[in-house]
């Protein structure tokens, strides 16, 4: 009877003490966040993740959320203000078994697009670095010899494709391509062509138990967890 009592009182002061926090996430930051999320234990964390576009969207449609991670860009036009907790910058995938291109400068990366037999990156309607790429093939003027062979992924880990065998290249932003099985990151692109992306934690509806968990994200302990994940710190 004591024991079964004892247990209704942990119950009721986990109930009491630990919030469900409601996170709305782009996609590029799970691999950051999951981890940390899976360790923070002063309340419980329910992400979702989605595309920028598509979570805008949500966000527009009154998504019922107490947290979003979404790029700088899209905070400011949605006149957010958040913390910074992540940076990452944008790779070149290959499969594992195949050599890295050579992409240091524009114009070998430009000509390794063109000697490319298929490229995949996000569609830019709905990804970050999907619209960056998009604007270097036509910064580059190869807009006609790429559409033919360039495939638009819509969300998720879009190399993957690329880890299967069935595409040759990919571009997505490095923390997308460092956990996907059977590729390898071939390198970040050219410094004149690179788009570092910061990532902004806000706490839509003020509550203490979400800044607890922005503060932990921002944390010391989060530090060795950005370079294994393929960010660098936003500072």
């Amino acid at each position: 009877m004591r024991i079964a009592v004892l247990i209704a009182l942990l119950l009721f002061t986990e109930m009491v003490f630990s919030e469900e926090i409601k996170v709305l996430s782009g996609g590029a930051a799970k691999s950051f966040i999951d981890p940390l999320a899976a360790s923070f234990a002063a309340h419980r964390v329910k992400i979702e993740y989605q595309p920028m576009g598509r979570l805008t969207k949500s966000l527009a449609d009154g998504a019922a959320v107490d947290m979003v991670v979404v790029t700088s860009e899209v905070a400011e036009q949605l006149k957010l203000r958040g913390t910074p907790i992540a940076r990452v910058g944008i790779g070149v995938a290959v499969n594992e078994k195949a050599p890295s291109p050579d992409i240091s400068t524009p114009e070998a990366f430009k000509r390794t697009l063109l000697a490319a037999k298929s490229v995949v990156y996000i569609d830019p309607k709905t990804g970050t670095s999907g619209k960056h790429v998009f604007e270097i093939i036509k910064k580059l003027n190869i807009e006609n010899e790429m559409q033919p062979k360039t495939h638009l992924g819509q969300g998720g880990y879009v190399t993957e494709p690329v880890g299967r065998g069935e595409i040759e290249l990919g571009i997505h932003q490095i923390s997308e391509i460092l956990p996907v099985k059977g590729v390898k990151l071939a390198g970040p692109l050219p410094p004149e062509l690179q788009k570092y992306t910061v990532y902004v934690a806000v706490n839509l509806k003020l509550k203490p138990s979400v800044a607890e968990f922005i503060a932990f994200l921002a944390g010391p302990q989060a530090k060795a967890r950005l370079a294994q994940a393929g960010y660098t710190s936003p500072e």
